[in-house]
């Protein structure tokens, strides 16, 4: 089993950057591919980024592909999510997601742990 907490998140404008970072707690970070998702009021949880367990394939959503970046330290156990170019479109809670699988997944169910979020909010 494995816990997930997420940090970084908060209020920025339009154009600004944040770093969100999701800490895991036990031994076997590095079995678990990890994914980023994002859930703004009234609507669904939607993928935006994975990142394979060895950190040598990651994917991002379309809306978001060339202004974030996922990536993973195995050895703090934490995964990163570098947003850059934020918009307004991008508010949404943020939450950090794991599956004991190689490959990341795009779809929310396929995880199996999640964390609690942390709030984005990008001003225009």
């Amino acid at each position: 089993q494995v816990q997930l907490v997420e940090s970084g998140g908060g209020l920025v404008q339009a154009g600004g950057s944040l770093r969100l970072s999701c800490a895991a707690s036990g031994r076997t970070f590095s079995s678990y591919a990890m994914g980023w998702f994002r859930q703004a009021p009234g609507k669904e949880r939607d993928f935006v980024a994975g990142i394979t367990r060895s950190g040598g394939t990651t994917g991002y959503a379309d809306s978001v592909k060339g202004r974030f970046t996922i990536s993973r330290d195995n050895a703090k156990n934490t995964v990163y999510l570098q947003m850059n170019s934020l918009k307004p479109e991008d508010t949404a809670v943020y939450y950090c997601a794991a599956r004991m699988f190689a490959y990341y997944d795009t779809t929310a169910p396929a995880y199996e742990y999640w964390g609690r979020g942390t709030q984005v909010t990008v001003s225009s």
